[in-house]
């Protein structure tokens, strides 16, 4: 397994025994998915020092760059705003993602002039390359170094601190026309992938050069990869126009249907005023007969009063009694008491008309009510009648029903119900 940050400190004070290595133990950050745990230490002030500790013999592939914790240590550590250096130690390191790639040409060049040296050490074949085209893209100010080990790596940054090594000749520069070609190559590459810059054009060697035909087919790679972003802007182009039109499509047939909503809401109300109109003269009218029916009952029970005060002949009297309560049958509006018929009461009132046919609708109601125990001012006042003019109907009913002069309406109809 690599080593921790106290090993890798005493591993590199037998180096430059001047030099100082800070480790922390919360400079880290683990990788779960990944399988690795990131580790930085910095070393003589300002050389910041970072390695993946994984299993022996376990090879992984770096996700993410781990910015956060790189500026939890360039805070901790001053740095912020004075010049630092990394060392990169590709130690068990297989590759690097995507989002790797685009993180470590945000250090480079969003930087600026603080960052001094970049350097990678125990560099795997499969990351050769990689390693490379970072060396290519990088900016001239930035002195790039791909050392053997921790020792040259150390000893290349020691030597740009002391002004000992510029960009121009650091150990990954080499002025051979093939190494220049090289590096123009991954350059090229880096730009149309890591930095996306298609636009930028591609220098080839001329035509014949037994490297003429590689620069041109990542030529023609790069003006591919603009056609096809050309059509897809396009496709874009035309789905967000289409999106558009559904979009304006569908605010029309919404305002539409609103107008329609307030067309239907506005008919409703017209013709809920029209009904409230109409309501209110049927109320007028309403109140107009119902005046007049009340005036006509009140004449009507003023007129059997009389009647009853009057000294004739008890068969006209009757006669002319029973004509005013017929009429006081077709014009009163009845308040009955709150009562629901049963199975009962219906074959009690079916059998006392059978029985006596002379019973009006009236007297058969009231005899129910007398047989479900209601008293007389009760009746009275649920029929709109009062109490002496009761009385005169309970009369007329003992006379019809044939009781005897003592013999009670109530006992009768309770007996003729159990009967």
């Amino acid at each position: 397994m690599q080593k921790g940050p106290n090993q890798m400190a005493d591993q590199n004070s037998g180096i430059r025994e001047t030099l100082q290595t800070t480790a922390k133990s919360h400079w880290k950050n683990h990788h779960p998915a990944a399988g690795y745990t990131k580790w930085i230490s910095v070393i003589d002030g300002n050389i910041i020092h970072t390695w993946a500790e994984v299993d022996a013999g376990q090879d992984v592939v770096l996700d993410f760059m781990d910015s956060e914790l790189m500026q939890l240590v360039l805070t901790e550590s001053d740095l912020l705003n004075t010049q630092f250096h990394i060392l990169f130690d590709l130690t068990g390191i297989s590759s690097i993602t995507f989002n790797y790639k685009l993180a470590i040409t945000d250090l480079l060049f969003n930087q600026g002039p603080i960052l001094g040296v970049v350097g990678f050490y125990n560099i795997a074949d499969s990351m050769r390359i990689i390693v490379e085209t970072f060396a290519a893209v990088a900016p001239d100010k930035v002195c790039v170094v791909l050392a053997k080990t921790f020792e040259e790596a150390i000893e290349q940054v020691i030597a740009f601190k002391e002004g000992k090594l510029s960009p121009t000749d650091s150990c990954c520069v080499n002025h051979h026309t093939d190494q220049t070609l090289k590096k123009r190559f991954l350059e090229a590459i880096a730009r149309i992938s890591w930095l996306d810059m298609l636009d930028e054009q591609i220098t080839t060697p001329p035509p014949g050069h037994h490297y003429y035909s590689f620069f041109k087919a990542i030529d023609c790679l790069r003006k591919d990869l603009i056609a096809r972003e050309a059509k897809k802007e396009s496709e874009l182009q035309l789905i967000k126009q289409d999106f558009e039109y559904r979009i304006t499509q569908m605010v029309i047939k919404i305002n539409a249907q609103t107008e329609i909503n307030k067309k239907s809401s506005r008919d409703m109300e017209e013709e809920i005023a029209a009904l409230t109109r109409r309501v209110e003269i049927r109320d007028i009218e309403l109140t107009k007969y119902t005046t007049i029916i009340t005036e006509n009952k009140n004449r009507l029970h003023d007129l059997i009063d009389k009647l009853d005060s009057l000294e004739i002949d008890p068969s006209v009297k009757g006669a002319i009694t029973d004509s005013c309560l017929n009429l006081l049958d077709k014009v009163i509006i009845e308040k009955q008491p709150d009562i629901e018929l049963t199975k009962s009461d219906s074959l009690f009132l079916s059998t006392l008309q059978k029985k006596f046919p002379s019973l009006s609708p009236r007297e058969l109601r009231i005899s129910l009510l007398v047989r479900l125990n209601y008293d007389t001012s009760e009746i009275a006042r649920s029929i709109g009648l009062s109490t002496r003019g009761m009385e005169s109907i309970r009369y007329r009913i003992h006379k019809k029903l044939g009781l005897g002069k003592h013999q009670s309406i109530k006992g009768f109809l309770s007996e003729l119900t159990t009967s």
